[in-house]
């Protein structure tokens, strides 16, 4: 019979706060009731965590919510909110994939997928209906979010995206109140907002800024945006009127954008030769003299925050009109004190051209225009920032997402001019509020669970946090040393911590105490471990020894009473010394072994009663840095930086097996602890290389491969009943890994994993990049061949198949039964007959499951032979009125694509006249329908301005009023008509 084995899946993630490889998002938080909390202006903050997107509220340090799709493992990249609708984010992923968030659902409202490589940038455009993404793949995509289709790919840089920016030429709304259809240009030249797709401005690593015009679809001006290097940020004021961007060496480059030449070639048939519209007005420098990661506008424009990746955000602040004016004049008056003493040192009188005459604001030097204001001093090293809008004005609210798992959210005073000082100071900030309980600040090197599986500790360098794991919350945060292993005592009440200093740190988890810190070695302890019977410990360490240390309860005299106080204490009864360092130890379970192994990559066992070696296991090249010793004390199993697992015999130490188990060094190995289900021999390896497998110790078999973390596994434990294992990584995430009810077999799981290569090659043939040597089009078209697409474009070659000759068989049934009556049905396929429908209806109905945004890939897997099957059907659809969009959409990309096959074939011409009487005709009725409806809406809108609105009554006038009518005065009626 085939043995079957139950699945593990991965279950909850917690620990983390924010990843390092996402930006982070503040919200303000209407929904909340709270006013203190809404006048602190602590608000929301959105941040990507590995595959996740968390909702923080900032004040209290609760998870609020947490996005995730199942089908993506791939890690967020990206996030950004839409303008339009401040509960809509944009999402992008390290797949190049982009997912629309509805924040107050948490659920996804569409998908796109069209970048080879991870998206690095997303911006929205002021209505919120367009969505442009910058990718590592070079190329920029614009998206219609309304239609769900990719427009365009522009293609021009040469380098990874870092900056995107939609840029608006200045229209001034002309209609009526409420009705923005129409708008005039600057020049005077009145056109429709529907038709002004707007500007675009794209920042790359290969140091150039490029300005878009979304209208034509290219490129219409290009500048070298840093002198030393590539460009890692852009900024753009919320004006639009300016832009900064940022490179190495703390330089920042400061852009004057002619908007008004921008509104006059949008409204302009041919472009001026020449016209620059992109003007560098000077450079500004950094304190810190690193790479400038991010820069970021004030919403209301007067100050701008920059940062590279140290502990500090560097705050500007754009000066106003009248303090610019005043430097200019302080300078002009240095210059004329300077003339006048060189003149009287020569003598003679210096002419200066232009002395007197006044500086405007567009010709100053930006030092003189941009100043700084203060330096932040941060918790960590940044990763983004973003500007918070308080409830008051007088203050600047600074969220800052730090790459040490923590989100800090900083109160800045801003000054006006008016109020300073003859010395001025800086102004102050302060850290009012921060999420960093529910992570640790540096990797998790030791996970330990107590012998009940419901807490958990996690020690890394400097805290010791303790968790339940029901509820993955964090119940104690200790201080600790560098951490390097840990473990419950017995009884679940007391942790112990070795360090990287040699000691050994007793920790009560109750009143979150240190009881005693013992100087166990003189170098790091690597390893340490509970005894099975529970009474005493092994510790192992780089001094080339193993103590050993009872538990014991010592009485301890109180300064100044007379009585004594019970104590917990570690008492050293041993030692065992070794040729090399300890790097792992381990207890058997039968209490009768003790395992070391050592860093001359051997592991030896010793009896634990008299420390005499019993087995010498040789065999891995590289050190082994870990094992585990089975529930029955038969086998052992070690894992080594060779990448191997070795499976030894404990009877004799012959080696049983070696296999290649990971693609890096393996952290750890663990035997399931009992063997209730015939799983005492299996065993989990978690490696560098971010996976976790399962493994079968008696056939040597890999039974399943656990794929989630986003950076190295450091540390891994199972627990007591074997149901669930937790792993913490480099990726500062803990993740609970779940053994379900499904079974799975060791074939299927094989056959799975090829079918998920042959899947993976498929698609990246189909995308395969254009030749070296050939020159790219500026414009191309945005889509990208997945195995959704191609499966979808199946369905539809499917369908087709099997609804023409229906089609045709039921036509010719209907031809012979308006003769013959009482004809038999023809023989239908199944589909048709079990859902009773038509073939065009059941075509329709596979075209319409299709998703919006993945319908236009999986039309281009259609050979052309099956266009013509196509056109039948849309004709059919045309003709009945049956989702008239659709229609229109597969038959205009179609026409698009096989323009030339479709013209020149002879069968076609006749199926596209009568598709265009049909859709005219249908068209023209949805025309109708849309004018009547709309005139309809503007007469009901009509209505109810005129019976809300209220007008200003001055009540003296209407006293005077009433009494003249009181005195005999006719009084006028109005009657509604309507």
């Amino acid at each position: 019979m085939v043995k079957s084995y139950l699945k593990y899946e991965h279950s909850k993630t917690f620990g983390l706060i924010t990843s390092p490889s996402s930006n982070a998002l503040w919200t303000s938080d209407k929904n909340i009731q709270n006013t203190t909390l809404r006048h602190s202006g602590a608000g929301k903050a959105v941040v990507g965590a590995d595959e996740e997107v968390l909702c923080w509220d900032v004040k209290k340090g609760e998870l609020l919510s947490r996005w995730r799709d199942k089908d993506c493992v791939a890690e967020v990249t990206t996030i950004a909110r839409s303008n339009a609708d401040p509960d809509v984010f944009a999402v992008g992923y390290g797949d190049g994939s982009i997912r629309i968030w509805d924040a107050n659902i948490a659920s996804i409202i569409v998908s796109f997928n069209g970048h080879r490589s991870a998206v690095t940038v997303l911006t929205f455009d002021n209505e919120g209906s367009r969505l442009a993404s910058g990718s590592k793949d070079t190329d920029t995509i614009v998206w219609d979010l309304i239609a769900e289709v990719g427009l365009y790919k522009l293609r021009g840089h040469e380098n990874q995206i870092t900056g995107l920016q939609f840029l608006y030429p200045n229209i001034i709304d002309v209609g009526p109140e409420g009705d923005n259809d129409q708008a005039v240009n600057v020049n005077g030249a009145v056109s429709s907002k529907a038709d002004q797709p707007g500007f675009l401005l794209t920042t790359s690593k290969d140091a150039k800024i490029k300005i878009w015009d979304l209208a034509s679809q290219h490129c219409i001006e290009t500048h070298i945006a840093q002198s030393n290097g590539e460009c890692w940020a852009l900024g753009l004021s919320p004006d639009g009127s300016g832009c900064i961007t940022a490179g190495k060496d703390g330089e920042l480059r400061v852009w004057a954008i002619d908007l008004r030449g921008l509104a006059d070639s949008a409204s302009q048939i041919g472009q001026e030769v020449g016209r620059k519209y992109l003007r560098e007005r000077g450079s500004l420098q950094r304190q810190g003299k690193d790479r400038t990661t991010g820069v970021s506008f004030h919403p209301r424009g007067k100050y701008i925050a920059a940062h590279g990746s140290e502990k500090a955000v560097e705050l500007w602040r754009i000066r106003s009109e009248s303090e610019v004016q005043k430097a200019l004049a302080r300078k002009r008056k240095r210059r004329r004190e300077k003339l006048l003493a060189a003149q009287s040192e020569t003598g003679k009188k210096a002419l200066v051209n232009g002395e007197d005459k006044e500086e405007s604001i567009g010709t100053a030097d930006i030092m003189d225009v941009i100043v700084p204001y203060v330096i932040v001093r941060t918790g960590g090293k940044v990763r983004s920032v973003d500007w918070g809008l308080g409830s008051t004005s007088k203050a600047l609210h600074l969220l800052s997402a730090n790459t040490n798992n923590e989100l800090e959210l900083y109160n800045v005073s801003s000054k006006t001019p008016e109020k300073k000082t003859k010395s001025e100071e800086a102004p102050e900030y302060n850290r009012t509020f921060a999420v960093d309980m529910p992570g640790h600040r540096t990797d998790v090197r030791s996970v330990a669970l107590s012998s009940d599986d419901r807490m958990l500790a996690s020690s890394s360098n400097g805290s010791l946090k303790i968790w339940n794991v029901r509820t993955q919350s964090c119940i104690r945060t200790i201080d600790c040393g560098y951490a390097l292993c840990s473990s419950f005592l017995p009884g679940d009440k007391i942790v112990v911590v070795g360090n990287r200093n040699g000691e050994l740190e007793v920790f009560d988890i109750a009143s979150s105490t240190l009881i005693e810190t013992v100087k166990a070695h003189d170098g790091p302890i690597w390893t340490l471990h509970v005894h099975p019977d529970g009474k005493f410990m092994a510790t192992g360490s780089a001094d080339k020894s193993a103590k050993f240390f009872n538990f014991e309860v010592i009485e301890e005299e109180i300064q100044g009473a007379r009585r004594n106080s019970p104590r917990f204490a570690l008492v050293h009864t041993r030692t065992l010394k070794v040729s090399d360092d300890i790097l792992s130890l381990r207890f058997s379970p039968d209490s009768r072994l003790l395992a070391l192994s050592l860093l001359d990559n051997t592991v030896k066992v010793f009896f634990v009663d008299s420390l005499k070696l019993f087995l010498n296991l040789y065999g891995h090249k590289l050190p082994v840095l870990n094992m585990d010793i089975s529930y029955d004390s038969k086998l052992i199993v070690t894992c080594s930086a060779d990448k191997n697992v070795r499976i030894w015999g404990l009877d004799f130490g012959d080696c049983h097996k070696a296999f290649f188990a990971h693609q890096d060094s393996i952290m750890q190995v663990a035997f399931v602890p009992h063997n209730q289900d015939g799983n005492g021999h299996h065993f989990f390896s978690a490696s560098k290389d971010r996976m976790i497998k399962y493994w079968d110790g008696d056939k040597f078999e890999q039974i399943q491969k656990l794929e989630g973390h986003h950076g190295e596994i450091w540390a891994m434990t199972v627990s007591r009943t074997g149901e669930f294992l937790v792993t913490a990584s480099h990726d500062k995430s803990i993740r609970i890994w779940q053994q379900t009810d499904e079974q799975i077999f060791l074939e299927e799981e094989r056959e799975k994993e090829m079918e998920e290569l042959y899947d993976n090659t498929l698609t990246t043939s189909l995308e395969q990049d254009e030749e070296p040597n050939a020159e790219k089009n500026e414009v191309a078209a945005a889509g990208k061949q997945t195995t959704e697409t191609l499966m979808a474009g199946e369905k539809i070659v499917e369908a087709l198949e099997i609804g023409i000759p229906d089609l045709e068989a039921m036509r010719q049934w209907s031809q012979v039964k308006a003769i013959q009556p009482n004809t038999a049905a023809p023989d239908r396929h199944p589909i048709f007959l079990y859902g009773n429908t038509t073939a065009e209806a059941h075509v329709l109905s596979v075209v319409q499951k299709i998703k919006a945004a993945a319908l236009q890939d999986a039309l281009l897997v259609l050979p052309f032979n099956q266009i013509t099957a196509l056109f039948t059907f849309l004709q059919i659809w045309a003709e009945k009125q049956w989702n008239l969009p659709l229609t229109c959409r597969v038959l205009f990309f179609m026409l698009k694509i096989h323009h030339k096959q479709i013209v020149a074939s002879k069968t076609m011409r006749p199926m596209l006249d009568g598709l265009r009487q049909f859709l005219r005709r249908a068209l023209q009725r949805q025309k109708d329908e849309m004018g009547f409806n709309l005139a309809a809406l503007n007469f009901v809108g009509t209505r109810m301005k005129d019976k809300g609105s209220k007008d200003y009554v001055d009540e003296a006038m209407w006293e005077e009023e009433e009494e003249k009518i009181g005195k005999g005065k006719k009084k006028r009626a109005f009657v509604d008509v309507a």
